[in-house]
């Protein structure tokens, strides 16, 4: 191991939400955290992530690549596991996004 991995300790919630930044939802061509389909962020005692989510639709085609791509950038960060709840209520709308998003993605703010 190197210097830097025996002292960076367990990732901080900040980062977990920092890392989700990278998964994009390929319809909507933007990342989940500012199109506000994540949640909850959580981290246990166990090193496991806690991670409450929605997708833009129940029948949302990419939600499997989505739900992968969040375990997978979490996963880099060093956590053992993530756990990942889909929910539904509340429902996602436009509403949730960041006004970055909704500028970028022709939204009234």
């Amino acid at each position: 191991m190197s210097e830097d991995e025996l002292t960076q300790g367990p990732p901080t919630v900040a980062e977990v939400r920092d890392v989700l930044r990278k998964v994009i939802d390929p319809e909507i061509h933007y990342n989940i955290m500012d199109l506000g389909l994540i949640y909850d962020v959580g981290l246990n005692d166990a090193g496991e992530a806690e991670i409450q989510m929605t997708l833009t639709s129940p029948g949302c085609p990419y939600g499997p690549m989505i739900i992968h791509d969040v375990k997978e950038n979490v996963k880099s960060l060093g956590v053992s596991e993530v756990h990942i709840e889909v929910v539904w209520d509340p429902a996602w709308s436009p509403d949730k996004m960041s006004d970055e998003a909704k500028l970028e993605l022709g939204f009234d703010i």
